[in-house]
C-alpha cells in the first residue's frame, strides 16, 4: 500500500536566522521520525538551480560516445560520467536505470587530499557547465553546513561541531538522468537503498518516484513542493548518532504508464566529512536503552570504500 506522504512538515530555513533553537528542534525531529526532512527557502538561488537543469539535460542529450568519452574505467565513479546500468542497490538483483555524472571538490594543488579525492573532470559540451556546477556546488556546500549546523543542535552538540568534520570534506553533486522505461521493464529507477554520506540535498524531487520506506512498512511517496529541497540522513550520519537518526531506506520506482516515455532527472548533493574523520559514536547518542552499536570507529575514507564496493561501483 502507498500512503502520500503529508506528515514531513515543510521547513524554511530562513527561520534559522531568528530562531535557530526552534529551527533544529523542528528539522531534527523530522529527521528522527522520518530519516528526511523537505526544507524551502534553502538559499540556493533559483536562477542557478535553472541553468544547471538546462546544462544536465544539454549534457544528457548529447551522444552516447561523447559521454562515454568520460568515463573513467576503475574510478569508482569518483568523477566525471557513469553509464546506464552500472550501479546496483546493495543487495538487488536488478541493476538501476539511470546514468549519472559526479562533481566533486575543486582541491588546490598539492592539497593534503589530493591522493584520495580524484580531480575533477570537465566536458567540454554543454558550455558554461564547469562555471555553472562549481558554483552551485559552492551554494550546496553553504546550504549543508547551515542544516548540519541544526543537526548539531538538536543533538546538543555546538552549533559549529560539523564545521571541523567537512572542511574540505569528500562531497560529490550528482547529475541524475533515468531514461524513459520500457513498460514490461523488471528493474526500478533506483532500487532500495541507503546513502552512505552524512546528509543528501535533493533537487529535483517534484517529478513523482521518490518513496521512502517508513517504519510501519509502508512506502511513502515523498513530493515536495516546487522549490522546495528533500533532506536525508546519511548512513554515515546514522553510525555517529548510535540510530537516533535514522538513515531510511529509499527507492526511485518505474512512473505510471502515461510518464513512462519521459525521463526523470534530479540532483542529489551527497555531503561528505573530510576523508581523515574518525566515525565514532557520540557519547550522548549512548544509553542503557541504546548501547553504543559501532564500537570500533571507522574512518570516512574507509567507510566510503566498503559502500562503494557494495554497490559496484569499486571491484574487489
Amino acid at each position: 500500500m502507498l500512503d502520500t506522504l503529508a506528515e514531513i512538515p515543510v521547513l524554511s530555513l530562513e527561520e534559522q536566522a531568528g530562531d535557530p533553537e526552534g529551527f533544529a528542534r523542528a528539522f531534527g525531529q523530522s529527521f528522527q521520525r522520518f530519516g528526511f526532512a523537505v526544507v524551502r527557502d534553502h538559499g540556493v538561488p533559483q536562477e542557478l538551480i535553472d541553468r544547471a537543469w538546462r546544462l544536465t539535460k544539454a549534457f544528457f542529450d548529447l551522444p552516447e560516445e561523447d559521454k562515454r568519452g568520460h568515463f573513467i574505467p576503475g574510478g569508482g565513479g569518483a568523477r566525471g560520467y557513469t553509464p546506464f546500468k552500472t550501479e546496483i542497490a546493495k543487495g538487488a538483483t536488478h541493476v538501476d536505470l539511470k546514468e549519472f555524472w559526479h562533481i566533486g571538490r575543486e582541491l588546490a594543488a598539492g592539497h593534503r587530499f589530493a591522493d584520495v579525492m580524484a580531480p575533477n573532470i570537465w566536458p567540454a559540451r554543454p558550455e558554461g557547465f564547469r562555471e555553472t556546477f562549481v558554483e552551485l556546488f559552492a551554494a550546496l556546500d553553504t546550504a549543508g553546513d547551515r542544516l548540519l549546523s541544526a543537526v548539531a543542535r538538536y543533538l546538543g552538540l555546538a552549533p559549529d561541531w560539523f564545521e571541523t568534520a567537512v572542511k574540505d570534506g569528500n562531497s560529490v553533486l550528482r547529475l541524475l538522468h533515468y531514461p524513459p522505461v520500457d513498460a514490461d521493464a523488471p528493474e526500478v529507477r533506483a532500487g532500495a537503498h541507503e546513502d552512505i554520506n552524512l546528509i543528501t540535498l535533493l533537487l529535483g524531487a517534484e517529478e513523482a518516484g521518490l518513496e521512502l520506506l517508513d517504519r510501519d512498512g509502508k512506502w511513502l511517496a515523498v513530493k515536495p513542493p516546487e522549490g522546495a529541497m528533500v533532506i536525508n540522513v546519511g548512513d554515515m550520519l546514522q553510525r555517529l548518532t548510535n540510530h537516533v537518526l535514522p538513515s531510511t531506506t529509499h527507492r526511485v520506482v518505474n512512473p505510471p504508464a502515461e510518464r513512462r516515455g519521459h525521463s526523470r532527472y534530479s540532483m542529489p548533493f551527497f555531503l561528505h566529512p573530510a576523508p581523515d574523520f574518525l566515525i565514532e559514536t557520540l557519547p550522548g547518542c549512548i544509553s542503557a536503552e541504546n548501547p553504543n552499536r559501532y564500537p570500533a570507529p571507522i574512518t570516512a575514507h574507509d567507510y566510503l570504500h566498503e559502500r562503494l564496493v557494495e554497490i559496484g561501483l569499486i571491484k574487489k
